[in-house]
């Protein structure tokens, strides 16, 4: 996977705009907004990893009847 500057520069913002979130919930007191465990982690990666699944294969059926 190659990243270019402009979504290694979104992944950077993503990440510190996710510490920031955690930081106020924790400062005020509420439940995290993230998975507390790592069984929670993998289901939202599963959602993450089912829908790219899906989406390289619609690209490649694209591709594949553009090239008939």
């Amino acid at each position: 996977m190659k990243f270019s500057t402009k979504s290694f520069r979104e992944i950077i913002l993503s990440l510190m705009a996710g510490i920031v979130v955690g930081m106020v919930f924790k400062i005020l007191k509420f439940p995290s907004p993230a998975p507390t465990n790592i069984s929670g982690f993998m289901g939202i990666f599963g959602v993450w990893l089912g829908g790219s699944i899906v989406a390289a294969l619609e690209n490649r059926r694209i591709q594949g009847s553009e090239q008939v």
